[in-house]
Protein backbone atom coordinates (compact mmCIF):
# COMPACT_ATOMS: atom_id res chain seq x y z
CA UNK A 1 0.00 0.00 0.00
CA UNK A 2 2.96 2.32 0.94
CA UNK A 3 4.87 1.85 -2.23
CA UNK A 4 1.77 2.03 -4.32
CA UNK A 5 1.18 5.60 -2.65
CA UNK A 6 4.54 6.32 -3.16
CA UNK A 7 4.34 5.85 -6.94
CA UNK A 8 0.89 7.48 -7.24
CA UNK A 9 2.90 10.28 -5.73
CA UNK A 10 5.70 10.24 -8.12
CA UNK A 11 5.72 13.64 -10.85
CA UNK A 12 5.09 12.41 -14.55
CA UNK A 13 6.68 12.98 -17.27
CA UNK A 14 7.54 16.96 -18.22
CA UNK A 15 4.83 18.52 -20.81
CA UNK A 16 6.12 19.97 -23.88
CA UNK A 17 8.20 23.10 -23.61
CA UNK A 18 6.76 26.55 -24.82
CA UNK A 19 7.58 26.73 -28.68
CA UNK A 20 9.26 30.08 -30.13
CA UNK A 21 5.97 30.94 -32.14
CA UNK A 22 3.70 30.70 -28.77
CA UNK A 23 5.91 32.76 -27.04
CA UNK A 24 5.95 35.23 -29.65
CA UNK A 25 2.13 35.32 -30.18
CA UNK A 26 1.40 35.83 -26.38
CA UNK A 27 3.64 38.94 -26.47
CA UNK A 28 1.86 40.14 -29.13
CA UNK A 29 -1.29 39.60 -27.24
CA UNK A 30 0.26 41.88 -24.27
CA UNK A 31 1.51 44.38 -26.46
CA UNK A 32 -1.74 44.89 -27.81
CA UNK A 33 -3.33 44.80 -24.62
CA UNK A 34 -1.03 47.29 -23.18
CA UNK A 35 -1.90 49.56 -26.29
CA UNK A 36 -5.80 49.17 -25.54
CA UNK A 37 -5.14 50.44 -22.22
CA UNK A 38 -2.71 53.30 -22.84
CA UNK A 39 -5.32 53.93 -25.53
CA UNK A 40 -8.23 53.83 -22.76
CA UNK A 41 -6.24 55.79 -20.62
CA UNK A 42 -5.58 58.76 -22.21
CA UNK A 43 -8.66 58.59 -23.01
CA UNK A 44 -10.12 59.03 -19.59
CA UNK A 45 -7.24 61.49 -19.17
CA UNK A 46 -9.08 63.77 -21.91
CA UNK A 47 -12.77 63.52 -20.88
CA UNK A 48 -11.74 64.16 -17.23
CA UNK A 49 -9.49 67.12 -18.41
CA UNK A 50 -12.55 68.39 -20.39
CA UNK A 51 -15.35 68.07 -17.56
CA UNK A 52 -12.78 70.13 -15.75
CA UNK A 53 -12.41 72.39 -18.33
CA UNK A 54 -16.75 72.78 -18.09
CA UNK A 55 -16.75 72.73 -14.40
CA UNK A 56 -14.28 75.39 -14.74
CA UNK A 57 -15.93 77.31 -16.81
CA UNK A 58 -19.44 77.24 -15.19
CA UNK A 59 -17.84 77.99 -11.77
CA UNK A 60 -16.26 81.22 -13.69
CA UNK A 61 -19.62 82.41 -14.94
CA UNK A 62 -21.38 81.95 -11.44
CA UNK A 63 -18.19 84.65 -10.04
CA UNK A 64 -19.00 86.86 -13.02
CA UNK A 65 -22.66 86.53 -12.43
CA UNK A 66 -22.02 87.68 -8.85
CA UNK A 67 -19.63 90.75 -10.01
CA UNK A 68 -22.13 91.79 -12.20
CA UNK A 69 -25.02 92.12 -9.90
CA UNK A 70 -22.84 93.97 -7.67
CA UNK A 71 -21.97 96.36 -10.56
CA UNK A 72 -25.49 96.78 -11.61
CA UNK A 73 -26.00 98.46 -8.01
CA UNK A 74 -23.36 100.41 -7.60
CA UNK A 75 -24.06 101.57 -11.33
CA UNK A 76 -27.95 102.00 -10.49
CA UNK A 77 -27.05 104.17 -7.63
CA UNK A 78 -24.57 106.61 -9.89
CA UNK A 79 -27.46 106.94 -13.02
CA UNK A 80 -30.25 107.88 -10.56
CA UNK A 81 -27.98 110.65 -9.44
CA UNK A 82 -26.86 112.01 -13.08
CA UNK A 83 -30.11 111.42 -14.03
CA UNK A 84 -31.73 114.51 -12.33
CA UNK A 85 -29.19 117.38 -13.37
CA UNK A 86 -28.52 116.00 -16.94
CA UNK A 87 -32.38 116.68 -17.63
CA UNK A 88 -32.20 119.46 -16.22
CA UNK A 89 -29.11 120.54 -18.31
CA UNK A 90 -31.45 119.11 -21.73
CA UNK A 91 -33.54 121.26 -20.87
CA UNK A 92 -32.03 124.43 -20.68
CA UNK A 93 -30.04 123.73 -23.69
CA UNK A 94 -33.31 123.12 -25.38
CA UNK A 95 -34.72 126.23 -24.17
CA UNK A 96 -31.82 128.32 -25.47
CA UNK A 97 -31.94 126.79 -28.65
CA UNK A 98 -35.57 128.16 -29.21
CA UNK A 99 -34.02 131.41 -28.21
CA UNK A 100 -31.45 131.90 -30.20
CA UNK A 101 -33.38 131.37 -33.43
CA UNK A 102 -31.81 134.45 -34.53
CA UNK A 103 -28.24 133.99 -33.99
CA UNK A 104 -27.14 130.89 -35.90
CA UNK A 105 -23.41 130.79 -34.63
CA UNK A 106 -25.03 131.06 -30.60
CA UNK A 107 -27.56 128.46 -31.92
CA UNK A 108 -25.52 125.92 -33.58
CA UNK A 109 -23.22 125.72 -29.47
CA UNK A 110 -26.27 124.97 -28.39
CA UNK A 111 -27.82 122.20 -30.43
CA UNK A 112 -24.70 120.86 -29.85
CA UNK A 113 -25.00 120.92 -25.99
CA UNK A 114 -28.56 119.02 -26.35
CA UNK A 115 -26.84 116.53 -28.63
CA UNK A 116 -23.88 115.40 -26.12
CA UNK A 117 -26.88 115.70 -23.66
CA UNK A 118 -28.91 113.50 -25.72
CA UNK A 119 -25.99 110.94 -25.99
CA UNK A 120 -25.27 111.25 -22.23
CA UNK A 121 -29.33 110.40 -22.09
CA UNK A 122 -28.78 107.11 -23.88
CA UNK A 123 -25.83 105.79 -22.06
CA UNK A 124 -27.79 106.34 -18.47
CA UNK A 125 -30.84 104.99 -19.98
CA UNK A 126 -28.69 101.77 -21.42
CA UNK A 127 -27.21 101.69 -17.28
CA UNK A 128 -30.53 101.80 -15.72
CA UNK A 129 -31.63 98.69 -18.14
CA UNK A 130 -28.24 96.94 -17.01
CA UNK A 131 -28.73 97.53 -13.48
CA UNK A 132 -32.75 97.39 -12.81
CA UNK A 133 -34.20 94.31 -11.22
CA UNK A 134 -35.50 91.56 -13.51
CA UNK A 135 -38.84 89.58 -13.09
CA UNK A 136 -38.84 86.85 -14.86
CA UNK A 137 -42.61 85.90 -16.93
CA UNK A 138 -41.90 82.53 -18.27
CA UNK A 139 -44.05 81.60 -21.00
CA UNK A 140 -43.28 78.87 -23.81
CA UNK A 141 -41.94 80.29 -27.13
CA UNK A 142 -40.67 78.54 -29.80
CA UNK A 143 -37.28 79.57 -30.41
CA UNK A 144 -38.24 80.23 -34.23
CA UNK A 145 -40.34 83.27 -33.22
CA UNK A 146 -38.04 84.46 -31.10
CA UNK A 147 -35.46 84.66 -33.42
CA UNK A 148 -37.51 86.09 -36.11
CA UNK A 149 -38.91 88.69 -34.29
CA UNK A 150 -35.37 89.90 -32.95
CA UNK A 151 -34.38 89.89 -36.54
CA UNK A 152 -37.24 91.78 -37.69
CA UNK A 153 -36.35 94.68 -35.02
CA UNK A 154 -32.52 94.68 -36.82
CA UNK A 155 -34.01 94.83 -39.95
CA UNK A 156 -32.68 98.73 -40.17
CA UNK A 157 -28.74 97.61 -39.09
CA UNK A 158 -28.96 94.48 -42.17
CA UNK A 159 -30.43 97.13 -44.80
CA UNK A 160 -27.42 98.50 -46.23
CA UNK A 161 -26.31 95.09 -46.77
CA UNK A 162 -28.58 93.29 -49.32
CA UNK A 163 -26.14 90.29 -49.47
CA UNK A 164 -26.49 89.35 -46.11
CA UNK A 165 -27.41 85.75 -45.52
CA UNK A 166 -29.26 84.21 -42.38
CA UNK A 167 -29.93 80.43 -41.51
CA UNK A 168 -32.34 80.28 -38.59
CA UNK A 169 -35.13 78.06 -37.89
CA UNK A 170 -38.90 78.65 -38.86
CA UNK A 171 -41.42 78.98 -36.14
CA UNK A 172 -42.67 75.57 -37.04
CA UNK A 173 -39.23 74.10 -36.59
CA UNK A 174 -38.19 76.21 -33.51
CA UNK A 175 -37.07 74.21 -30.11
CA UNK A 176 -39.79 75.76 -27.21
CA UNK A 177 -38.08 77.68 -25.19
CA UNK A 178 -39.43 78.66 -21.74
CA UNK A 179 -38.40 82.33 -21.19
CA UNK A 180 -39.86 85.83 -20.69
CA UNK A 181 -40.75 86.53 -23.94
CA UNK A 182 -39.98 90.43 -23.74
CA UNK A 183 -36.71 90.35 -21.79
CA UNK A 184 -35.33 87.30 -24.70
CA UNK A 185 -36.39 89.75 -27.35
CA UNK A 186 -34.01 92.19 -25.91
CA UNK A 187 -31.16 89.51 -25.34
CA UNK A 188 -31.25 88.07 -28.77
CA UNK A 189 -31.64 91.95 -30.35
CA UNK A 190 -28.47 92.82 -28.53
CA UNK A 191 -26.77 89.74 -29.96
CA UNK A 192 -28.01 90.14 -33.53
CA UNK A 193 -26.86 93.71 -33.39
CA UNK A 194 -23.80 93.15 -31.89
CA UNK A 195 -23.00 90.37 -34.73
CA UNK A 196 -24.33 92.62 -37.69
CA UNK A 197 -21.60 94.72 -36.08
CA UNK A 198 -18.88 92.22 -36.75
CA UNK A 199 -19.71 91.65 -39.79
CA UNK A 200 -19.62 95.25 -41.08
CA UNK A 201 -16.03 95.39 -39.56
CA UNK A 202 -16.83 97.78 -37.11
CA UNK A 203 -15.47 95.63 -33.97
CA UNK A 204 -12.29 94.92 -35.95
CA UNK A 205 -10.82 93.65 -39.30
CA UNK A 206 -13.79 93.38 -41.54
CA UNK A 207 -13.76 89.47 -42.48
CA UNK A 208 -13.03 88.28 -46.17
CA UNK A 209 -16.25 85.75 -45.96
CA UNK A 210 -19.55 87.17 -47.15
CA UNK A 211 -21.89 88.65 -44.79
CA UNK A 212 -23.50 85.62 -42.96
CA UNK A 213 -25.17 85.02 -39.82
CA UNK A 214 -26.47 82.19 -38.31
CA UNK A 215 -29.41 81.09 -35.53
CA UNK A 216 -29.82 77.93 -34.30
CA UNK A 217 -31.70 76.56 -31.47
CA UNK A 218 -30.88 72.81 -29.74
CA UNK A 219 -31.16 70.91 -26.49
CA UNK A 220 -28.43 69.54 -24.85
CA UNK A 221 -27.11 68.87 -21.96
CA UNK A 222 -24.06 70.54 -20.27
CA UNK A 223 -22.12 70.28 -16.59
CA UNK A 224 -24.11 72.52 -13.84
CA UNK A 225 -21.45 74.05 -11.73
CA UNK A 226 -22.02 71.18 -9.11
CA UNK A 227 -20.81 69.03 -11.89
CA UNK A 228 -23.97 67.56 -12.53
CA UNK A 229 -25.10 67.38 -16.21
CA UNK A 230 -27.98 69.97 -17.00
CA UNK A 231 -30.83 69.54 -19.90
CA UNK A 232 -30.83 73.13 -21.65
CA UNK A 233 -31.87 74.90 -25.08
CA UNK A 234 -29.33 76.52 -26.79
CA UNK A 235 -29.79 79.77 -28.61
CA UNK A 236 -26.87 80.07 -30.48
CA UNK A 237 -26.12 83.37 -32.47
CA UNK A 238 -22.74 83.23 -34.88
CA UNK A 239 -21.57 85.50 -37.77
CA UNK A 240 -18.56 85.72 -40.28
CA UNK A 241 -17.31 88.36 -38.45
CA UNK A 242 -13.00 88.30 -38.10
CA UNK A 243 -13.44 86.21 -34.41
CA UNK A 244 -12.92 87.19 -30.89
CA UNK A 245 -9.45 87.35 -29.16
CA UNK A 246 -9.00 85.20 -26.08
CA UNK A 247 -8.94 88.77 -24.13
CA UNK A 248 -11.66 90.24 -25.95
CA UNK A 249 -13.68 86.83 -25.22
CA UNK A 250 -12.57 87.38 -21.70
CA UNK A 251 -13.74 90.78 -21.52
CA UNK A 252 -16.64 91.21 -23.66
CA UNK A 253 -19.42 90.62 -20.85
CA UNK A 254 -17.79 93.23 -18.49
CA UNK A 255 -19.82 96.78 -18.26
CA UNK A 256 -18.53 99.74 -21.38
CA UNK A 257 -15.91 97.26 -22.53
CA UNK A 258 -16.62 97.61 -26.12
CA UNK A 259 -14.38 96.89 -29.46
CA UNK A 260 -16.70 99.58 -31.31
CA UNK A 261 -15.74 103.01 -32.35
CA UNK A 262 -19.39 103.58 -31.51
CA UNK A 263 -21.49 101.98 -27.87
CA UNK A 264 -21.52 102.49 -24.59
CA UNK A 265 -20.31 98.49 -24.11
CA UNK A 266 -23.23 97.65 -21.99
CA UNK A 267 -25.32 95.15 -24.45
CA UNK A 268 -23.74 92.13 -24.00
CA UNK A 269 -23.32 93.05 -20.04
CA UNK A 270 -27.50 93.42 -20.31
CA UNK A 271 -27.67 89.99 -22.11
CA UNK A 272 -25.84 88.53 -19.35
CA UNK A 273 -28.08 89.54 -16.74
CA UNK A 274 -31.24 88.74 -18.54
CA UNK A 275 -29.69 85.14 -18.87
CA UNK A 276 -28.93 85.16 -14.89
CA UNK A 277 -32.46 86.29 -14.99
CA UNK A 278 -33.66 82.91 -16.31
CA UNK A 279 -31.09 80.99 -14.35
CA UNK A 280 -29.37 80.19 -17.39
CA UNK A 281 -25.75 81.03 -18.48
CA UNK A 282 -24.02 82.70 -21.66
CA UNK A 283 -20.38 81.74 -23.31
CA UNK A 284 -18.99 82.62 -26.40
CA UNK A 285 -16.02 81.25 -28.65
CA UNK A 286 -13.41 83.53 -30.53
CA UNK A 287 -13.58 81.46 -33.76
CA UNK A 288 -15.91 79.11 -34.30
CA UNK A 289 -14.02 76.44 -36.08
CA UNK A 290 -15.24 73.92 -33.51
CA UNK A 291 -18.34 73.93 -33.64
CA UNK A 292 -20.57 70.94 -34.99
CA UNK A 293 -23.53 72.95 -36.91
CA UNK A 294 -22.94 74.34 -40.26
CA UNK A 295 -22.57 78.18 -40.77
CA UNK A 296 -20.14 80.77 -40.61
CA UNK A 297 -16.69 80.26 -38.87
CA UNK A 298 -16.77 84.32 -36.86
CA UNK A 299 -17.49 84.43 -33.21
CA UNK A 300 -20.26 82.51 -31.68
CA UNK A 301 -22.35 83.54 -28.76
CA UNK A 302 -24.79 80.88 -27.08
CA UNK A 303 -27.37 81.83 -24.52
CA UNK A 304 -28.28 78.06 -22.34
CA UNK A 305 -31.56 78.22 -20.86
CA UNK A 306 -32.92 75.51 -18.38
CA UNK A 307 -34.83 73.13 -20.48
CA UNK A 308 -38.14 72.99 -18.32
CA UNK A 309 -40.51 71.86 -21.36
CA UNK A 310 -38.24 68.25 -21.69
CA UNK A 311 -35.40 66.83 -20.49
CA UNK A 312 -34.25 65.06 -22.78
CA UNK A 313 -31.31 66.30 -24.95
CA UNK A 314 -30.02 66.41 -29.13
CA UNK A 315 -26.62 64.79 -29.48
CA UNK A 316 -24.91 65.91 -26.14
CA UNK A 317 -21.36 64.53 -26.96
CA UNK A 318 -21.35 66.69 -30.24
CA UNK A 319 -22.95 70.00 -29.50
CA UNK A 320 -23.43 70.25 -25.64
CA UNK A 321 -21.20 71.84 -24.62
CA UNK A 322 -20.76 75.46 -23.46
CA UNK A 323 -18.36 76.82 -26.13
CA UNK A 324 -16.37 79.60 -23.80
CA UNK A 325 -13.03 80.13 -24.30
CA UNK A 326 -10.87 82.02 -21.94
Amino acid sequence: MSARADDARAPGPPGPATTAAEMAALVTILNESAERLAATHASLHAEVQRLRDELSEANRQVQRSKHLAMLGEMAAGIAHEVRNPLGSIGLYARMLCADLADRPAARGTAEKIAGAVGRLEGVVSQVLAFSRELRVRHEVVPAGELFDAALEACRDQAEPWPTLGVSAPGPRDGVPVRCDPALMHRALVNLIGNALAAVRGECGTPSPEPPTLHLHAARVRVLGPDGRSEAMVRLRVRDSGPGMSPEVARRVFQPFFTTRAQGTGLGLAIVHRIVDAHGGRVAVTGRASGLAEPGPSGAAIDVLLPDHVSSDAEDPAAAGRPTARH
